[in-house]
């Protein structure tokens, strides 16, 4: 069986993680630009020859919208370059929380972001912890959906505490918390529950109320969340657990988006430790309880199953 060259490109806001990622897989990045206009508009090209290889090309989507843009364009430049396959690699996919119709006259971001993707001629998608697992179905190519679970339980069990409770901070991730808290009594050798947060949202991105169903009292309570994006839900039921007398709460979430005045948010908050991972830039002087976890190794894995036809699933189990 060919197996074709591989070669590297990062856009420009994701190269940090693009160089963990090749240092990993054992290989270097591509040299593309991007020629960038005075009106705003930028147009990337390759400075090398990229004919008859399997492009990898590195960018989360996290807003501006100059960065889904920017990969749309790249691959398209790929395309005309005579590339065999051209695979995106989108740690963070944005517009992920737009995966369905819930009010009259709205469109769906996720499935717009799909077919613009498939539209200028990707082959195959690799990106992580999804909002929602749904969005796989927008695809009509192979889409590798990874957890970040992994990378981030390997965290907790280092910190060794013994009295570990998972809390997913509402209904929809519970199935998400409860994979996690197998994982952690895989990993811990000790029986990990979970607990249930409820929460009333009168509005996009506001909490009015949380109320946690169970009893987190003496526990080292770990709140498991996809992403973080003003931080109000995390932080309103850390204080709400400490008041029930939690012993330790953190937080541990895939992608740190933290807008606005997350950071301080959670600086104010009863969170001892923020945990998340590094599919989107993140200063870390902008919070003193940050930790950041890399996707680099997963990613690498997950690349050299594809390039050698073997089991994804099978390359990122412990």
């Amino acid at each position: 069986m060919a197996i074709h060259k591989i070669k590297f490109f990062a856009g420009r806001n994701s190269r940090y993680l693009a160089e963990k990622i090749v240092a990993s897989y054992g290989s270097t990045l591509g040299d593309v630009e991007v020629l960038q206009f005075s009106d705003g508009e930028f147009q990337p090209y390759y400075n090398e020859s990229i004919r008859g290889c399997t492009v990898f090309i590195i960018q989360s989507t996290f807003p501006s919208s100059d960065n889904l843009m920017e990969l749309l364009m790249m691959i398209d430049a790929a395309r005309r370059a005579s590339a065999y396959k051209v695979i995106a690699v989108m740690p963070y996919f944005g517009w992920a929380r737009q995966d369905r119709k819930d009010k009259p006259r709205v469109s769906i971001g996720a499935k717009v972001c799909a077919n613009l993707l498939q539209g200028v001629g990707v082959d195959r998608v690799i990106t992580v912890d999804l909002h929602a697992d749904q969005i796989q179905g927008f695809f009509d190519i192979p889409v590798d959906h990874l957890y970040g679970a992994n990378v981030l339980a390997d965290y907790v069990q280092s910190l060794n505490l013994d009295n570990l409770i998972v809390a997913s901070p509402d209904v929809g991730g519970t199935k998400r918390a409860s994979v996690f808290a197998k994982k952690l009594t895989a990993l811990t050798k000790q029986d990990v529950p979970m607990v249930i947060c409820y929460k009333n949202r009168p509005d996009f991105n506001k909490v009015s109320e949380i109320r946690v169903l169970g009893d987190v009292y003496g526990k080292d309570v770990i709140i498991l969340d996809d992403m973080a994006d003003t931080a109000g839900t995390l932080c309103k039921a850390a204080d709400v657990m400490k008041e029930a007398g939690a012993k330790s709460v953190r937080a541990i979430v895939t992608h740190g988006v933290l807008s606005g005045n997350a950071c301080e948010k959670i600086e104010n908050s009863s969170i001892e430790e923020f945990v998340c991972t590094d599919s989107i830039p993140i200063d870390p002087q902008c919070c003193s309880k940050l930790h950041m976890e890399s996707l680099a190794a997963p990613i690498a894995h997950t690349i050299r199953a594809i390039q050698m036809h073997t089991s994804v699933s099978e390359a990122n189990t412990h």
